[in-house]
Parts: structure tokens; C-alpha cells; sequence
């Protein structure tokens, strides 16, 4: 089938998205950023850095392999091997989109895969050490976009570059800033994101993996609520 052919709408993609939070215990507040005007999903809204799981992102050796019980839950409902590649894709969307570098100092074992050149250029190999599967939600049917959403929540003193340097980020995301959570609902948000938020700002200061991670599923019959790693569900 040619790829112009293919209606995006039907296709759901692999995806993983990173919520750093500041000073947790204190005056908490999240690294978020504007979509442009023109993207063709979610346009103009205030997201957290994230974006599609890429094929090279199954080869990325990570400095370590992620902590249970994160690592189990990541393969719940999903394909063999994919934990290690959504904790890949989620670092490497957090460079991309911010410039900001989540790893330990070292030499990759082989050659850089092409988006993680500016990466390994930096110094550093990929550590997911610090980051705690907290979401996941698929896009509902009817969007232009769909995507299967792992939401990683990490502390930004975890980070190995300045919080407050956003040269090194692409133009994907404008107007990016720490937002003080008691401010974040004044910005234009996605209704998934604000319920995330809600679930990260009720375990403040706590940025552990939760006991059970909600999962949003939404599919062409019904949307349904669950929880990957408990018993216990949704109401």
C-alpha cells in the first residue's frame, strides 16, 4: 500500500511522553511546551515533551534497563521487547523537543543510531533511571492522529543539563517554560493531560511508580478505564 494512501486516523502508533517535575516539594511545577498552529495533532496546545516510538529506538543500549515494576507493566497489553524501546523513544523525545539530557556519562558501545547523534555527541548514554510509567491512554477513534501513550513521570534534578537551557531544542514545541502546576490550568491543555497532571499532583511529592498504572483505553466499541498492575479498576 502506498504510505500517501494510508489514513493516519486508523493507525495507532506507539508513543511515549516524559512529565519532569520541579521542585516536587515545594512549588512544584512542569516543563511543558506549545504545538504550532499548523501540526496536525492537537495544534496550538500546551503539551509535555513526547512523541512516536521509532524504530531505531529498539537498538538503543540503555545505560540501565529500566525498575520494576515498571519495566512488567510497560509490556502489559503490548508487543514483546517494547518496554526498553518506550523508555528509549521517551528520552529521545525529551532531547529532541528540549534539549534536555536524561543519562550517565560514557561512550555508546557502537555507533549512534542517527537521532541519537547529538546525544552521544553530549558525552551521554541513555539511563530511563528515574523515570516511573505513571499513564497510558490511546487517542479516541475519530482523531487525525492516534497514538498509544505511556506517560513516564521523572524528577528534574535527575537531569544532566540546565533545566532552564532550552537552546539545544528543535522547533517541534514553542514557548516551552516550568509551568507552576497551581497555574497549569490556565493554559490551553488537552483533556488527557489534564487528567494526568490531576494523577501526578495527587501523589506530590511522591514521584515513585504508583501502586497500579491507569490505562485509558479507547477502541472503536468503547472506552474503557483500567488498571495495568492492580486488581483494583477505575471507577
Amino acid at each position: 500500500m502506498n504510505e500517501q494512501s494510508i489514513d493516519k486516523s486508523k493507525v495507532i502508533r506507539d508513543a511515549a511522553t516524559v512529565v519532569l517535575i520541579r521542585d516536587a516539594g515545594t512549588a512544584p511545577r512542569v516543563l511543558m511546551g506549545q504545538r504550532g498552529a499548523k501540526a496536525a495533532f492537537m495544534p496550538n496546545k500546551f503539551v509535555f515533551p513526547g512523541g512516536a516510538l521509532d524504530g531505531e529506538d529498539y537498538n538503543v543500549p540503555l545505560a540501565e534497563e529500566g525498575a520494576e515494576p515498571c519495566r512488567t507493566r510497560l509490556g502489559e497489553d503490548a508487543r514483546d521487547g517494547i518496554g526498553p524501546a518506550l523508555l528509549a523513544a521517551a528520552i529521545r523525545e525529551l532531547w529532541e523537543e528540549t534539549g534536555q539530557i536524561l543519562g550517565v556519562p560514557g561512550d555508546w558501545p557502537g555507533a549512534p543510531p542517527k537521532h541519537w547523534h547529538g546525544f552521544a555527541k553530549a558525552g551521554y548514554r541513555p539511563s530511563p533511571d528515574g523515570l516511573a510509567f505513571v499513564f497510558r491512554a490511546i487517542t479516541p477513534p475519530g482523531r487525525s492522529r492516534r497514538f498509544d501513550a505511556r506517560f513516564f513521570v521523572a524528577d528534574a534534578a535527575r537531569l544532566k543539563t540546565d533545566p532552564d537551557d532550552f537552546s539545544g531544542a528543535e522547533d517541534e514545541l514553542s514557548h516551552l517554560q516550568w509551568i507552576p502546576l497551581a497555574d497549569v490550568r490556565d493554559f490551553d491543555l488537552p483533556f488527557i493531560t489534564q487528567v494526568v497532571l490531576a494523577e501526578i499532583a495527587a501523589r506530590l511529592p511522591d514521584l515513585d511508580a504508583p501502586d497500579s498504572v491507569p490505562f485509558f483505553k479507547n477502541d472503536e466499541e468503547a472506552s474503557l478505564f483500567r488498571r495495568l498492575g492492580g486488581e483494583v479498576p477505575l471507577p
